[in-house]
């Protein structure tokens, strides 16, 4: 594959991609799916537990003229990953072209629960490194043949503002993803040669997901209140930077992590 062909395919529009968002029955992932939707990608909707969400949302999606697989798959096993691409290659005849790393491992975001520096096991931060790290690494390896054959490829990592603002010191979920920044950053310097870019976007608390669904009241209007633009971010507005990182406006973009929380952290 020469540079200049890297350069023509990592233009590819959306709307001639398949994209696969992993954990996408719910939550952000949803919003994720139903963005892409709107851009007329075709989705592969990845879940491990949530069967009837992801089902149903691929069935809304084919009901409005759109093109959805769902597909279940534990992110941390990388057979079943590899399963997936292949169902996902047999459903749509050509390859998964952007992926989404977005499955989180069971974590409810409720400050109150959480387990202090003095106490928390090394066995919490490790289920969170399996996840989040061991996850996109699969996921992105299982990909890696499909971005060949088609001479690009774009991986967007969801992050957190949480390691460069740990207001709420989620030990074990901020290491996790300060993990998958770095992996972001030397992914990207290794794959780019390959016309595959690699970058995160990261946001503070969402409102509302099943992930902070357990979150006061309180402690969302103090975000809204400490944002220069007054109000919590939405899963919707999250998912609308994610696509810019799959679309050919951010063809020369690679590396980098973009803070999507209405100002609360600026870096």
């Amino acid at each position: 594959m020469t540079n200049a062909h890297a350069h023509t395919t990592s233009a590819l529009p959306i709307a001639e991609q398949v994209v696969l968002v992993t954990g996408g029955a719910r939550g952000l992932g949803a919003a994720v799916v139903k963005a892409f939707f709107q851009e007329g990608a075709a989705l592969v909707i990845n879940y491990r537990h949530s069967a009837d969400a992801a089902h149903e949302l691929a069935e809304a999606i084919r009901a409005r003229g759109g093109q959805a697989l769902a597909v279940e798959a534990d992110v941390t096993d990388f057979r079943a990953v590899v399963a997936m691409f292949d169902a996902a290659r047999a459903e749509f005849d050509r390859p998964v072209s952007t992926v989404i790393n977005n499955a989180l491992v069971d974590f409810s975001f409720n400050g109150d629960e959480r387990d202090g520096a003095d106490e928390i096991s090394y066995a919490a931060l490790e289920a969170q490194y399996r996840g989040t790290v061991g996850g996109a690494l699969n996921v992105i390896q299982g990909a890696m043949s499909g971005f060949r054959e088609i001479g690009s490829g774009r991986v967007v990592n969801v992050g957190t503002n949480l390691f460069q603002n740990p207001v709420v010191p989620y030990h074990d979920y901020t290491a996790a993803k300060a993990a998958l920044l770095s992996l972001t950053r030397t992914f990207a310097k290794d794959l780019g040669p390959s016309g595959v870019r690699v970058n995160m976007v990261s946001g503070g608390l969402l409102r509302t997901t099943d992930a902070s669904s357990a979150t006061p009241a309180e402690v969302f209007d103090a975000i809204a209140a400490g944002t220069p633009l007054g109000h919590v971010t939405t899963p919707e507005e999250f998912a609308s930077a994610i696509t810019f990182f799959a679309s050919p406006a951010s063809r020369a973009v690679t590396g980098q992590n973009l803070v999507v929380d209405n100002g609360l952290v600026m870096d």
